[in-house]
């Protein structure tokens, strides 16, 4: 039962990322079919990310109050039709409409579904949160990689019933099998919906968001310091991120594996150096060979360190289960929306190199604040909180 649990949850993580990425080829064809300017498409790009925002923390209370395994159950259902409804949308208004319930519906998924793998991980006493992510970026590979063939093939409208049918058929065989969490009788009463009083998930929602801009950064930006400053061909310098989500995904696969053996603190720490150290040669790079290896460096360091900081969200004692996680989760995300515009206007102002100097310095906060990751292990959350892990 709890292998089935874990395999279900790591499809949620698949299918989640596997909507990200077919959402990726279709924002050229929504800019050709509207007739719209790329300040146009990033309108559309931010209604996204505050779709995500907006929508996360309702379905963090929502977690809960009812458990993780309803919430995801709710988001997944709502969330499956929404690229069809991009894909007809007929204008601007409605194309923002449906793409800021795309948003949200993604959001809402991640936070229950990061909620359940944490809940899988307190039955397993054995950490899967690196590799379930990692199986969302699969999920994300496969969807941007075959999204623009079917696109190409299909038609914007016919890809997106393609996809459609997808994940409904994946969650047909998936739901069943999500590890039931709900709260005990008494619990959904008692569990305080509010925001935390506590400091602690603010700063480690802070530090998640100091790991998700590195990220950003080289995924929206690499591809142009690799060519403004360094004259790197456009073939070349498509390998800055690649190489990041190459070593990603890998490290993501092998985190849990690394977390169990070193313990979450150590395996925060050693990723946060790792990263530092990519960050630094990225920025000194005199070539893009080597510019493009501090990127993949950098990626073994970063896979890990926002898994860690959402498991050790998600066993913050004294908190009902999905509160913290939607704090981080949010937090974290934010990192990402913000990173895109800041960065373009840094760069206006200074060389990239710079910018990503500075990104290897932003990575001092999660090595800093690795003594919060305590609580991703499982021992340790369980001395804090004796009395909260039986359910």
């Amino acid at each position: 039962m709890v292998m089935s649990a874990r395999a279900a949850v790591s499809g949620l993580f698949f299918l989640n990322g596997l909507m990200v990425g077919s959402w990726a080829p279709k924002l050229p064809v929504l800019m050709q079919r509207l007739d719209i300017s790329e300040a146009v498409a990033g309108g559309i790009v931010l209604v996204l990310g505050l779709g995500s925002i907006t929508i996360m923390p309702v379905f963090g209370a929502l977690t809960a109050r009812r458990g993780s395994a309803r919430a995801v159950r709710l988001a997944a259902l709502l969330a499956v039709p929404t690229l069809l409804l991009i894909s007809v949308s007929p204008n601007l208004i409605a194309t923002m409409a449906t793409v800021f319930l795309f948003g949200g519906m993604i959001g809402a998924m991640d936070v229950a579904m990061n909620a359940n793998a944490v809940a899988v991980e307190r039955g397993r006493r054995r950490a899967i949160m690196s590799s379930c992510h990692g199986f969302w970026s699969l999920g994300g590979v496969v969807g941007a990689g075959f999204g623009g063939m079917a696109i190409t093939l299909l038609g914007e409208v016919w890809h997106a019933v393609a996809v459609t049918l997808l994940l409904a058929a994946g969650l047909a065989v998936i739901l069943p099998r999500v590890l039931q969490d709900a709260p005990v009788a008494g619990g959904a009463a008692a569990a305080p919906l509010r925001l935390p009083r506590q400091p602690l998930p603010y700063v480690i929602g802070f530090m998640a968001l100091c790991c998700m801009v590195p990220e950003g950064a080289i995924l929206d930006w690499a591809a142009v310091y690799l060519q403004r400053e360094m004259g790197a061909s456009l073939s070349l310098a498509g390998w800055g991120f690649a190489g990041c989500a190459a070593t990603m995904a890998v490290m993501r696969f092998l985190g849990d594996a690394l977390r169990h053996r070193l313990g979450a603190v150590s395996m925060l720490r050693l990723s946060a150096l790792v990263a530092i150290a990519g960050m630094g040669i990225a920025g000194m790079a005199g070539t893009p060979a080597l510019a493009i290896t501090g990127f993949a460096l950098a990626g073994i360091g970063i896979a890990n360190l926002v898994p860690i900081a959402f498991s050790a969200a998600g066993n913050l004692p004294g908190l009902a289960n999905g509160i913290g996680l939607s704090v981080v989760t949010t937090m974290g995300y934010s990192g990402i929306l913000l990173a895109p515009g800041t960065i373009g206007w840094l760069a206006e102002r200074m060389s990239f190199s710079s910018i990503y100097l500075g990104l290897a310095a932003l990575l001092m906060v999660p090595l800093l604040l690795s003594p919060l990751a305590r609580t991703a292990d499982f021992a340790a959350a369980e001395e804090d909180e004796p009395a909260e892990r039986a359910a």
